[in-house]
């Protein structure tokens, strides 16, 4: 039976991650579709991406969360039974990255924001309707270019963001394999834990089988964190569940 996999971040970094995660998601499905509608989704997602870069120093904040990942991960190095080759592999990747993200002058997305034509359309996706045909005649034109001339550029402007995109996924994914789930029951759709406010804890995850009748809300901090499982309705109100729920809980932290 395949799960489902329910995040809740604990602080404002690995909140911005999981939000970049999401665009390059999106931006990644409508990549490889060739509709224009694809390549107008596929640049929306670029030009959130770009924003969020400018409001948070995703730059600076990869760069602090991967050395303090090459601390932990250094530490482990004369530990009995660490897989070496392993740990050395994911060491020099960590390394390469920052190597890059370090460098003088790497300002990831500068391609796309200095581009007329992305300027245009982000000035108006405000606007309900903004984009459309009569108000963009060069985003009109160039949405019925051939799907390789727009495919092309569109991968011009994901690769300039390729080393952004490598250190995120490095990062979340040491994230989420710093611990295993454990098996546990929330009492009438109710579960709360406390969390050692010493530790470093970056994510909460709950997984629930794909079937499951509810779904779970997290709210949490470094301190404690408690699950609601609600139960859905066709009229889209949710109420809390009043039976007790099975599932898979793992606190990462590293």
């Amino acid at each position: 039976m395949s799960t489902i996999a329910y995040e809740q971040p604990l602080n404002e970094r690995t909140r911005a991650f999981l939000r970049l995660e999401h665009l390059f998601g999106c931006v990644d499905h409508s990549l490889n579709q060739s509709s224009p509608w694809d390549s107008r989704t596929c640049l929306t997602g670029l030009i959130d991406i770009s924003d969020l870069l400018s409001r948070i120093d995703i730059k600076a904040e990869l760069i602090k969360e991967l050395e303090r990942h090459q601390g932990k991960l250094t530490s482990l190095e004369t530990r009995v039974g660490v897989d070496l080759e392993r740990l050395s592999e994911t060491l020099q990747l960590i390394h390469t990255v920052l190597g890059t993200l370090r460098a003088n002058g790497y300002d990831p997305g500068q391609g796309l924001r200095g581009h007329d034509l992305v300027f245009a359309v982000k000035q108006r996706l405000n606007m309900p309707g903004g984009t459309c045909s009569f108000d963009l005649p060069a985003f009109h034109y160039w949405l019925n270019q051939p799907s390789t001339v727009r495919g092309e550029q569109l991968r011009h402007w994901v690769q300039d963001l390729s080393v952004v995109r490598q250190g995120l996924d490095l990062v979340l994914r040491l994230i989420r394999c710093s611990s295993e789930p454990a098996s546990q029951l929330a009492r009438r759709g109710f579960f709360q834990q406390d969390l050692d406010a010493n530790a470093s804890y970056q994510m909460i995850r709950v997984f629930l089988p794909d079937d499951a009748r509810c779904f779970p809300e997290v709210s949490g901090s470094r301190h404690r964190f408690s699950i609601r499982f609600m139960q859905p309705s066709p009229e889209g109100r949710a109420s809390k569940s009043e039976w007790d729920v099975k599932f898979e809980l793992q606190c990462c932290v590293i």
